[in-house]
């Protein structure tokens, strides 16, 4: 029997992959109602990525273990329904978009289920500018996806899932790649189509940005068991404040209990008045793909020793582009980049990395090696470091990102937070000069991004650090310099508090401000600097 009430029932629910000895799901049973929006939050490795492969049906049959229990898909058991009925039902949008994409062009890629379901040419190009349009990226149409910036690709992956007007959006992580703006547009847009009857189910790290929407309900899921349930009025009384990052103020309310966090000072302090030590210089860059089109015009910008430095801009702007300047990857068609004073044009990308350790935005464009180990010694291999040298750097690294003990497992079996962390890890292990980072918090929950940044930020390593950021707050935690790129120019450059209280600029670089940013801005005559909430927390009793 169909049941129009419930298009998602789950009963007594519990799974062990084949590979480990612990179970990923214990016993999870709910009911999802039409046009309900379910937010799914908890710390990394709590079951939440687990329960949506169930509910897709890529388990068990893509991931292998061992599955008890009933998932119901408008009244029919999934593992009775042929993986292509399921994907028509559930539209899943992926946490890394280039595991999702196929096409090599936009319209392709947004076609591709549409033309599986043997769809009229006519409505296929309907449908496809319809779901273009709905997501504001109709100018994409005829992009090449590899081009994309990694936010526009997650905007086409989610095209394409729209196109299928499935009965269920489950959403992994959807707003790790996306600016601030372009995620309240897309959070706006699945409100819109909860509203017009579909059930969105998203795991999100980004509690608060989820919660402007107003979700119906907010699962809260600890080692793969069902902790909480319910609105968010209740949610305060269970989650523990150092895994899940909720409203600065709630965190505030919640840390005045606690001892004040330990201060982190950044790595090396430069002394006052002494003259800036280069470590790289763009002069006068530009770079286009493509030849009648440029992303970048005329950047000119210095990172000094002691620079700790958050890009923030819109998907699309150049961020990454520029990033891959000084690493080498790119080469500019104007102006030169110099690296401790070498022409990048003149040095290989290899030279260059035992200056500058980059971490992509995608762990996929990394990983390779068969165990961890391998991952994280195939660096420092390369840049001749001694065998007995490695070993420590590797377990160092592995210890900074709290996966010790995992070093025999393959890195791409793991969830895409781990590969992330991995991806770190194994540029830690180079011990280059500068550390360069494209989204290093994607896919982590608050207690790991935390607890890593603030161990990299203490490394005697690392002369400079320079990270390409969504989230506001961790560049006015842990930035000393924040940049706003737009238009592929850097349209301001300063300290967080000269550049983050200008909310103006802010958004005219689709860059929001958030609670933490206007609690540390009201209390900054008290501070001097942006602190994070716990640290808040104990500067003023709160009302």
């Amino acid at each position: 029997m169909i049941s129009n009430d419930y298009p998602l029932e789950i009963e007594d629910l519990s799974f062990k992959y084949r590979s480990r000895t612990e179970l990923a799901l214990k016993h999870v049973s709910l009911k999802v109602a039409k046009g309900e929006i379910l937010l799914i939050a908890g710390a990394s490795g709590c079951g939440k990525t687990t329960l949506a492969r169930c509910i897709n049906g890529l388990i068990p049959r893509s991931y292998k273990g061992e599955i008890t229990g009933k998932i119901k898909l408008h009244g029919k058991e999934v593992v009775d329904l042929p993986l292509a009925r399921v994907s028509q039902l559930v539209g899943t949008v992926l946490q890394d978009p280039e595991r999702q994409i196929l096409g090599t062009k936009v319209l392709n890629e947004v076609a591709f289920g549409l033309e599986n379901l043997g769809k009229s040419r006519e409505e296929i190009y309907s449908t496809v500018d319809e779901a273009l349009g709905r997501l504001g990226i109709s100018h994409l149409r005829d992009r090449e996806t590899f081009n994309l910036s990694g936010g526009e690709k997650q905007k086409v992956a989610l095209a394409g899932v729209l196109a299928m007007h499935p009965a269920l959006l489950l959403l992994d992580e959807p707003l790790a790649s996306l600016d601030p703006a372009s995620a309240q547009d897309t959070l706006s847009i699945v409100r819109r189509l909860a509203n017009e009857g579909m059930t969105v189910l998203m795991v999100e790290h980004r509690v608060e940005d989820v919660l402007a929407i107003n979700p119906d309900r907010i699962l809260f899921m600890q080692e793969g068991e069902i902790r909480y349930l319910g609105g968010l009025e209740g949610l305060e009384k269970v989650v523990d404040y150092h895994e899940v990052k909720l409203p600065a103020r709630m965190i505030m309310h919640m840390a005045a209990k606690d001892p004040a966090p330990q201060e982190v000072s950044p790595l090396p302090v430069v002394e006052a008045g002494a003259p800036p030590h280069k470590l790289v210089r763009f002069c006068n860059v530009s770079f286009g793909y493509e030849q009648e089109n440029e992303v970048l015009h005329g950047i000119n910008l210095d990172i000094n020793e002691g620079d700790v430095i958050a890009v923030l801009g819109p998907n699309g702007t150049g961020k990454t582009t520029l990033v891959k300047h000084a690493i080498g990857l790119l080469k500019p068609r104007k102006g030169q980049v110099l690296v401790e004073g070498k022409n990048t044009h003149d040095i290989s990308v290899a030279q260059i990395a035992s200056t500058l350790g980059y971490v992509f935005q995608s762990p996929s464009h990394m990983l390779f090696a068969p165990t961890i180990k391998d991952e994280l010694a195939f660096g420092p291999s390369n840049l001749k470091h001694a065998p007995e040298t490695i070993e420590k750097e590797v377990g160092q690294a592995l210890e900074i990102v709290h996966m010790s003990g995992m070093e025999k497992i393959a890195p791409l079996s793991i969830s895409f937070g781990q590969q992330k962390r991995i991806s770190i890890a194994a540029v830690l292990a180079m011990q280059s000069k500068i550390l360069v980072m494209d989204e290093p918090t994607a896919g982590q929950d608050y207690k790991n991004y935390i607890s890593f940044m603030e161990s990299i930020l203490q490394l005697p390593s690392f002369k400079a650090i320079l990270f390409i950021t969504h989230d506001v707050d961790l560049a006015a935690i842990y930035a000393n310099r924040v940049l706003l790129v737009k238009g592929g120019q850097v349209v301001a450059d300063g300290t967080p508090v000269e550049v983050l209280s200008d909310f103006d600029r802010l958004r005219d670089c689709r860059v929001m401000p958030t609670t933490l940013l206007q609690a540390n801005l009201d209390l900054l005559p008290k501070t001097g600097r942006f602190m994070r909430a716990e640290a808040l927390a104990h500067v003023t009793p709160l009302n």
